[in-house]
């Protein structure tokens, strides 16, 4: 079956996180409307910031995913429903974190928890797409070993690990995976010039 509701509808979801994750951030109470109102934010502007960019990151590697890929079935259906099941919650940890500082440690652990399931959906739906595809797709030659999937479920789960000796060290955690994945992932990228050129 083609692949075009499917994009449409998660990016449709992706717009719906977003913007759920800015309403959560309200106005300062009434004061002197001077710049310090904002410092009292600072925490959940900074947890909303993180979470735009992992959202962003799983639109970004989603879309060149589904580039490489010609054709799903119902189990990539599935599992791209169980991705969007957990990228769903990111808008609720986010605000839990942001509004409790950064200080107590289960908004913390479930951020990391929230986090390290969106990995494994990501790479369960990426098993399924090369099952679908077949181990000679260039989708599968582009994803390899997924060395960088493996480490970044590793760092979650040392963040979430950290979070009873310090709530800051493991929040640094769940930073570092987002700037690894910043770096943008030319694999799939690659891999499509190389098919066109050799078929050119």
């Amino acid at each position: 079956m083609g692949k075009g509701r499917l994009e449409a509808f998660s990016d449709g979801v992706l717009a719906i996180i977003i913007t759920i994750m800015v309403l959560e951030m309200k106005v300062p109470g009434h004061g002197h409307n001077q710049l310090s109102d904002l410092k009292e934010m600072w925490p959940v502007f900074t947890s909303y910031i993180i979470s735009f960019i992992y959202v962003g990151i799983y639109w970004n590697n989603h879309h060149h995913m589904f580039h490489a890929v010609r054709s799903i079935n119902g189990s990539v259906l599935w599992a791209n429903l169980y991705l969007l099941f957990w990228l769903s919650v990111i808008p609720f940890v986010s605000a839990w974190m942001g509004e409790n500082s950064f200080h107590t440690v289960w908004p913390i652990v479930t951020y990391g928890f929230v986090l390290l399931m969106n990995s494994i959906a990501y790479t369960i739906l990426v098993v399924v797409l090369i099952k679908h595809e077949g181990k000679s797709s260039p989708l599968a030659a582009a994803f390899g070993n997924d060395l960088k999937g493996k480490i970044s479920i590793l760092l979650y789960v040392l963040g979430i690990g950290c979070a009873w000796v310090n709530t800051y060290l493991s929040f640094a955690f769940y930073v570092l995976v987002a700037l690894i994945w910043l770096i943008p992932d030319k694999r799939i990228e690659r891999k499509l010039a190389a098919e066109q050129e050799h078929l050119t």
